[in-house]
């Protein structure tokens, strides 16, 4: 077995592991994936995900944020606030290094999605009369919320604004909102998918999670006219 670097788990960088390893999973419902050869991924925000060579960029399991990462001899556990347990149990070690990233300017928007969020921030009760900007890209450690509103009851509205608005776009609006939810002034927050069209797949999943979307006319909006906006509730 290749001998580990010192240190914590947790620190200001990531860290890959590839190793042979088996995973124990309680939780919500019990899980274990057998020992096989797969790619650990040790995040500085504090999460930690599982990869095989196959399924694309998609984990076999995973932990959010905030959690609490522990090493006793070859076995990681990690802990969330939710009582969720990860057991990783490494049986040969064949890569393990840490690298600093450092900051990341986030995703570059193509420009008719920057030119429909400066035309939505210029205008935000387009989507609803209520809505009042706060903020255009509103910082978190995720990177920017697109836009940052409050409705006549108060209530923090989170936009994100896509061309087209694809199930990526939804998971992306709701890892904002899971952060915001963390800020008692901002708790709890409303989603809302805004796209020039939005996929089926990504609308059945948005509504399945409370988010609300709106479909926008991008020729209307630079007319200034609202009857470009279609609402599916």
């Amino acid at each position: 077995m290749r001998r580990r670097k010192p240190g914590p788990w947790y620190d200001v960088s990531v860290r890959l592991v590839v190793a042979e390893c088996s995973v124990e999973y309680d939780g919500r419902l019990g899980a274990r994936l057998p020992r096989a050869r797969r790619l650990l991924v040790f995040k500085a925000d504090g999460s930690i995900a599982i990869h095989a060579d196959s399924k694309a960029y998609k984990p076999l399991n995973w932990m959010n944020p905030p959690c609490t990462i522990t090493e006793s001899g070859e076995v990681i556990t990690v802990a969330n606030p939710k009582g969720e347990v990860l057991t990783i149990e490494l049986h040969e070690v064949l890569f393990d290094e840490r690298f600093e990233l450092g900051d990341d300017p986030g995703l570059a928007k193509d420009g008719v999605e920057t030119e429909l969020q400066e035309l939505l921030a210029a205008r935000v009760a387009a989507l609803r009369e209520d809505l009042k900007l706060v903020r255009r890209e509103y910082p978190t450690d995720l990177g920017p919320v697109d836009l940052l509103c409050r409705d006549g009851e108060g209530r923090a509205v989170v936009v994100e604004v896509k061309r087209i608005g694809e199930i990526a776009g939804v998971e992306q609006l709701l890892r904002y909102q899971e952060r915001l939810d963390r800020d008692g002034m901002l708790a709890p927050t409303i989603g809302m998918f805004v796209a020039t069209r939005i996929k089926p797949q990504a609308r059945v999943f948005a509504e399945s999670r409370g988010v609300v979307c709106v479909e926008v006319d991008l020729e209307t909006l630079r007319g200034g006219a609202p009857d470009g906006l279609r609402l599916f509730e």
